[in-house]
């Protein structure tokens, strides 16, 4: 099923998403992770599209969204929920499942909580945390930081592809024709000719400037939806005693919460092989029933 490209302002801000399935009732928000871009989750969205109207953004400061002129506090979480409030205000959504890789689980987590955008309170359906967490490993978030924070620059696009190939190769399998179009849609060009990953590196401030700020429990444990961790099991940033503190706190304590994890991933997995989207769709079906 075709997908369109949008644009629309949200908290004073050029936002971009793809939206697939539009004449769908139910609606799925499917939010990608830190350097990445909306366009990580075709697979999924094309695979839900046949039921749900399913939105994926390209966060500020990612993809085709405009860059923060005021990093310091825009790249960071709370702003990001607050993006996320004003873009369900846009585009007309009332409830929606929410899927999200990483940093995509933790905006999710923080808007399904209520603390910072109260307007967000019980219009979260379900969340589905594609490796994300209350708590992430320190060093695993030293060696994102490292890499997202100078993002090198390529002479050719051949150059770029096999970067991406070994920073995440952690995703588990893709396709060669996956492999190229993450390159596609992950890459600019820079005035000097060469091509980089298509993100503002000033959105590694999130961690200078707010260093705790994916220190999600008090988010968490106001949660009252279901709840569905996939875990990478290589994971190096979600660690298996965080995944068991999930199940005993929040939406963990009212039964709420269940974790899988996922052979052969790391961070994150790439939500593109049949057995990962029949999780992910299985689960959404449930709490849509429910």
């Amino acid at each position: 099923m075709a997908f369109t490209s949008n644009y629309v302002t949200c908290a004073g801000r050029e936002i971009h998403y793809t939206e697939w399935g539009a004449r769908n009732q139910g609606t799925v928000i499917a939010w990608h992770g830190l350097a990445r871009t909306g366009r990580d989750m075709d697979e999924l969205a094309e695979a839900l599209s046949d039921r749900y109207r399913v939105i994926c953004p390209d966060t500020i400061g990612r993809g085709y969204s405009q860059w923060s002129p005021d990093p310091g506090n825009e790249y960071q979480l709370s702003f990001y929920a607050r993006l996320a409030a004003d873009l369900f205000e846009r585009l007309g959504i009332q409830r929606a499942h929410w899927v999200g890789t990483s940093m995509g689980g933790a905006i999710g987590t923080v808007c399904a909580g209520g603390l910072v955008q109260p307007q967000m309170q019980g219009r979260i359906q379900s969340l589905l945390l594609n490796d994300n967490a209350p708590r992430l490993a320190e060093a695993a978030l030293a060696r994102i930081r490292a890499y997202a924070g100078s993002p090198p620059a390529f002479d050719t696009m051949a150059q770029l592809e096999a970067f991406f190939r070994q920073v995440y190769k952690p995703y588990g399998w893709l396709g060669d024709a996956q492999w190229r179009r993450l390159a596609e849609t992950s890459t600019r060009r820079l005035p000097d000719g060469r091509v980089t990953p298509h993100y503002d590196p000033a959105m590694v401030r999130q961690f200078t400037d707010h260093p705790d700020d994916y220190d999600l429990w008090e988010h968490y444990d106001r949660i009252g939806v279901p709840v569905l961790l996939l875990r990478g099991a290589e994971s190096d940033l979600v660690l298996r005693d965080a995944a068991a503190e999930m199940l005993t706190r929040g939406p963990g304590a009212k039964g709420l919460a269940r974790v899988v994890e996922i052979e052969g991933c790391g961070h994150a997995p790439a939500l593109n092989v049949p057995e990962q989207l029949e999780l992910v769709r299985a689960f959404i079906d449930a709490s849509d029933g429910a």
